[in-house]
């Protein structure tokens, strides 16, 4: 029967579902070509994301993901590293989609980016079954950040107050102390469940931060995936976004959730791999547009979800590579997080751990959970230390005289208590109603009658380096 209608009468049908397109039958495809970390396939007819398994002549199976096309060539990635494939191999997509076995069972436990344990406690275990593919969440329903989270470190709870459900980035270089100060979060949070991603970090940090960082005390409550450096880049994107599913899991229990994820500049990197390899030009400093994409997609699944149900309050490392704060990944970050904590080279060098700079980080919406008082405190203490810090050459030459600013007067009096409230030892922590009554009491007139420092002024600054923890 001949259809007498006009093609935009055919289209709108199409479109109001009153006529449906046939599916395309998928195909099985071969491999015809192995770049780098690429492998090239024809005659496959599935979208992007699709997971296949490329079968090689002597019958070993190497599971892939396509990630992108040209043509009739298909471009696929190895979730793992793999040799000795052969043009002709069979490439067979997959049915279904992946999962795992997930419940209150899975806290302690260690895996890696596909779900697959990593420790040696036996096969996973659970009532539910977690389905890899995140769900979107109407932004409208979330539930605003109204209360704060405490996390046992008192630099935090009292001038850089984290509420429930908030994003915040821990911008640091190498070997200052952020996977120190993620292991004091983890064991002193209130939150119900931790879950930490180690992403593109070194295998021999990853045993350290599971057996001395974060003890057996810690890993009880929490969940690990971890996907060290030398992992294939899918499997290190893989890692990171199975993080955030799994504390969406518990999130949807109606549970409060801390995520920390180590780190947001090493999932970047494992994007600007593949996408480089799949032909995207370079943009920003050798990173493809797609990289600065992928990261909103992966911050925002963290948060409030509605009135009444969990949350997930995240923190997110980000390396700064030579100490550089305007490196294209951590100005992106910066752009869509809640906040930023910034560690100090020069703070860590010291003895000052954790090295937290005060006047460098800053919680957008610490605001909206803390009263008045404690935002006029918490302005107080960084306009006395950066006094200080204004100073810092005159006093220790001896230059300045005393008396001659009230302002500076004061700084130089507090700068050792204010030194000393940032530091905290490993084994000590303290609780957000502690940190602020600390706050207080240090910066009220007369916190320190009974307690000046004595001696010259630059003796007064190096017994401030001295850890106190």
């Amino acid at each position: 029967m001949n259809d007498r209608r006009t093609p935009k009468q055919r289209l709108s049908a199409y479109r109001l579902g009153s006529v449906v397109a046939p599916p395309i039958p998928e195909s099985e495809g071969r491999l015809t070509r192995s770049v780098g970390l690429t492998l090239e396939a024809v005659g496959l007819n599935v979208s992007v994301g699709r997971q296949c398994h490329v079968i090689n002549k002597d019958g070993r199976i190497v599971e892939a993901e396509v990630v992108g096309f040209a043509g009739e060539v298909v471009y696929l990635m190895p979730v793992k590293r793999v040799e000795g494939l052969e043009p002709g191999a069979r490439v067979v997509p997959v049915a279904g989609h992946q999962g795992m076995r997930i419940g209150p069972q899975l806290l302690g436990r260690v895996v890696n980016g596909l779900g697959q344990p990593l420790d040696s406690a036996g096969p996973l275990v659970g009532d539910d079954f977690l389905d890899f593919e995140p769900e979107d969440i109407n932004p409208l329903k979330r539930h605003p950040i109204s209360e704060p989270l405490d996390v046992g470190i008192r630099a935090i709870n009292a001038l850089i107050t984290v509420g429930r459900g908030q994003r915040m980035g821990l911008f640091a270089g190498s070997g200052v102390g952020k996977s120190v100060l993620m292991g004091m979060m983890t064991k002193y949070t209130t939150a119900d469940v931790v879950v930490v991603g180690l992403v593109g970090e070194r295998g021999r940090e990853v045993k350290e931060f599971i057996d001395h960082i974060l003890g057996p005390e810690g890993l009880s409550r929490a969940a690990v995936v971890a996907s060290p450096a030398d992992d294939a880049p899918l499997m290190r994107l893989r890692a990171a976004q199975l993080t955030s599913r799994i504390a969406e899991y518990y999130r949807d229990q109606g549970l409060n959730v801390l995520l920390l994820m180590d780190s947001l500049t090493r999932f970047a990197q494992a994007q600007r791999e593949i996408s480089l390899a799949i032909g995207e030009p370079p943009a920003t400093k050798g990173y493809p547009p797609s990289v600065f994409a992928k990261i909103p997609q992966l911050v925002e699944r963290a948060g409030n979800a509605e009135q009444g149900e969990g949350s997930i309050t995240a923190f997110y490392t980000v390396l700064s590579e030579g100490d550089d704060m305007q490196d294209p990944i951590a100005d992106a970050s910066r752009a869509i997080l809640d906040g930023h904590i910034v560690l100090s080279r020069q703070l860590a060098e010291e003895g000052i751990y954790p090295a937290i700079d005060v006047e460098a980080s800053i919680s957008r919406a610490m605001p909206n959970i803390v009263d008045q008082q404690q935002l006029g405190l918490m302005q107080r203490f960084k306009q006395l230390l950066s006094r200080y810090q204004q100073n810092r050459d005159l006093i220790a030459i001896g230059a300045y005289s005393p008396g001659a600013d009230p302002e500076t007067d004061a700084a130089i009096e507090r700068f050792p208590h204010l030194r000393a409230f940032i530091q905290q030892g490993l084994d000590q922590p303290v609780p957000i109603a502690e940190s602020i009554t600390h706050l207080r009491t240090l910066l009220e007139p007369n916190a320190n009658a009974n307690t000046k420092a004595r001696g010259p002024l630059a003796a007064q600054h190096r017994s401030a380096a001295k850890p106190t923890g």
